[in-house]
């Protein structure tokens, strides 16, 4: 009897009223939008510009899914064109079946193209979202948990995952490895070394990217070795095995033969990005003490004692006449213009 198991999800998506919101597609989203913050922070810390990262994921992320929903349907095609298959549920991506060596290399096509649209270097922007993907993938790995799809060999350990039965699809209910929060775990550590690494050793010129590569396939060869779902098999193991142990090894010789040739980080991955933001903190320094000063005069208008004295009446006085005993005013006024008459 199993006392402990990760119950799956009865369903997979909700209906708000004709809008199915399906859950496999809100981990991409979600995935998505991680890696897009993430590697944005990374960018600019790297002397780029803000909103970059997410301009060329404009053009990475279809290509990406493209990519990922390709590889899946070449290497598994038999549900699609195999005998009693249906060629149009290749188009369904919300059901499940992404490859993520598809989307890698696809979505690596289009972030060169729009890279190469802004001359900025291809590996400087591996080299910032490459934890954000890792970080994706292991969000976007819970959607394999609302499909209830790409479990492991069956177990009763305390956190095995409950399947429920599906006669359509030939799946037997029981508890199962859950590989998929294998994976989900693996990458979020993968994430994290990554970020370590990068500051640790300043990686550059795309070495941060192929130790991710590195990482994630060294922990999806022995992940995919558990599993049981459907897989063509070469030698003896299955195909996506031997893709993750050549994506492994290719990795570890390009960070070798890279740290030879081009050793140390790139000073400029965005051109006019540092004149610009040079600029930017003169001119905010410039407004800072213009600020200063007029704060400082409020201040002390607001705070201290203030006296306000009225500006001097520079104009010539005439002098007074002293006045004499029981002379009038009008008596004195005619001797002073009599006495104006004998100067002139």
């Amino acid at each position: 009897m199993d006392l402990a198991f990760i119950p799956s999800p009865s369903v997979g998506v909700v209906h708000l009223g004709p809008i199915p919101l399906r859950g496999y597609a809100f981990c991409i989203i979600i995935g998505v939008f991680f890696a897009v913050w993430l590697g944005n922070r990374r960018w600019i810390r790297r002397g780029g510009r803000s909103g970059t990262v997410a301009d060329i994921a404009v053009w990475a992320v279809p290509f990406g899914l493209v990519g990922g929903r390709l590889y899946h349907v070449i290497t598994t095609p038999e549900p699609y064109f195999g005998e009693n298959g249906h060629p149009l549920d290749a188009f369904k991506v919300w059901e499940g079946g992404l490859g993520i060596w598809g989307a890698v290399a696809l979505g690596a096509l289009g972030a060169w193209i729009a890279c190469r649209r802004r001359g900025i270097p291809m590996p400087a922007y591996a080299d910032a979202v490459a934890p954000g993907l890792a970080l994706a993938q292991a969000i976007g790995r819970w959607g394999n948990w609302f499909n209830q799809e790409l479990y492991g060999k069956p177990t009763d350990l305390p956190w095995a995952l409950e399947i429920s039965s599906d006669p359509a699809i030939g799946r037997i209910a029981g508890t199962y490895h859950p590989t998929f929060l294998y994976e989900s775990l693996w990458c979020v550590g993968v994430a994290l070394l990554v970020i370590w690494a990068d500051k640790r050793f300043r990686l550059g010129h795309g070495r941060a990217f192929a130790l991710y590569v590195a990482a994630y396939c060294a922990g999806r060869a022995w992940i995919e070795y558990m599993r049981i779902d459907t897989a063509h098999h070469i030698l003896g193991l299955r195909l996506n095995v031997w893709t993750a142990l050549i994506g492994l090894v290719l990795a570890v010789a390009y960070m070798v033969v890279s740290a030879k040739r081009a050793p140390g980080r790139e000073e400029i991955v965005e051109p006019g990005a540092l004149e610009e933001r040079a600029a930017q903190e003169a001119a905010a320094e410039q407004g800072t003490a213009a600020g200063t000063g007029t704060d400082t005069d409020t201040e002390a208008a607001e705070g201290g004692e203030v006296t306000l004295r009225k500006p001097a009446d520079r104009t010539p006085r005439t002098p007074r006449t002293p006045k004499k005993p029981g002379e009038k005013a009008s008596e004195r006024a005619a001797g002073s213009g009599t006495g104006s008459d004998k100067k002139s």
